[in-house]
């Protein structure tokens, strides 16, 4: 089977590096806006939900966003309009940086994903949740391990970040194990509720709160959940979609759990690429002193600085 509870794979390597790429959208900020991207994302996803958006569509329009996001940044639709492009015109520069990072994912979530790269008003928008801005003020813990110190990554990334882009991920990998992306969307998006009153203290926190763990995290989460209250339905959508959380018997749990540890453990490789930069990969595969007229001086000086 393909969705990995056969002898066949366990998860789509074709998407390894798509989802590698996605995941600096935690690290991506632009001036006069607030936060990262993947923080952003988060906030706005929730005010589509809270303004009446059913979660199917806007699993689609924050993931073509992210997706679209992966290379152009935050030159996005709002930018693009206000700097003078048509509506038709914004949306074709968000479909060629769409197109250049996703020729392997799933064709027809590929083609809905890119029919909602149109550059139009964003629909109505209700209130934020208090949890969002809570979630985006509370730092992930960093490596722990019981009975080890833990090691501590700087800057680190927060719960609205890592909810974004499991979220994100999930939609990706939907079609994979055969999962409903709405479900598996929305799951993710609230899968850490307990974290927006809860410090992480991470696996070895979990450890020494022994029994008290889980009575503990019912008790967050229903702070957070209650938010949701004067949202319609909302609340109840969420907490049926949480259901898939505590396991992989369904294909949504599936989807969910490899996306999820793909990030955590994809956040740790980012630190480690970084740490592992070479010039000669700047300067030679990724042209920092690129082509132009003036490059040829720009060489000469660098040699004669001995820079690098």
């Amino acid at each position: 089977m393909r969705d990995g509870t056969g002898a066949g794979a366990a998860a789509p390597p074709a998407l390894r590096e798509l989802l590698v790429e996605l995941n600096d959208l935690k690290r991506v900020r632009s001036a006069g806006r607030q936060g990262t991207i993947a923080e952003r994302l988060f906030a706005q996803g929730w005010a589509m939900l809270t303004g009446g958006a059913r979660a199917k569509d806007v699993a689609l329009d924050i993931t073509a966003t992210a997706l679209a996001a992966t290379r152009l940044t935050d030159l996005d639709a709002a930018f693009l309009t206000a700097a003078g492009l048509s509506v038709a015109e914004a949306a074709n520069v968000l479909r060629a940086g769409f197109d250049e990072v996703t020729p392997d994912l799933d064709p027809d979530l590929r083609a809905r994903l890119r029919a909602r790269l149109t550059a139009q008003d964003l629909p109505d928008m209700g209130a934020v949740p208090g949890f969002v801005g809570a979630l985006a003020d509370q730092p992930r813990a960093g490596v722990t391990c019981p009975g080890k110190p833990r090691i501590l990554l700087e800057p680190p990334e927060n719960h609205a970040e890592h909810c974004l882009m499991v979220a994100v991920y999930g939609v990706c990998l939907a079609p994979f194990y055969r999962a409903d992306p709405g479900t598996v969307f929305l799951a993710a998006m609230a899968h850490h509720f307990h974290n927006a009153a809860m410090p992480d203290a991470g696996f070895t926190g979990e450890m020494l709160l022994g029994d008290h763990l889980l009575p503990i995290m019912e008790v967050a989460t229903g702070w957070a959940l209650a938010e949701l209250d004067d949202a319609g339905d909302l609340r109840v959508e969420v907490e049926r979609a949480r259901a898939i959380l505590p396991d992989d018997s369904t294909a949504e749990g599936r989807a969910f759990h490899a996306a999820d540890c793909i990030d955590r453990v994809l956040q740790i490789a980012q630190h480690l690429r970084a740490a592992s930069l070479t010039m000669g990969t700047v300067l030679d595969e990724m042209e920092l002193v690129h082509a132009g007229p003036v490059k040829a001086f720009h060489d000469r000086v660098l040699r004669d600085m001995r820079i690098p």
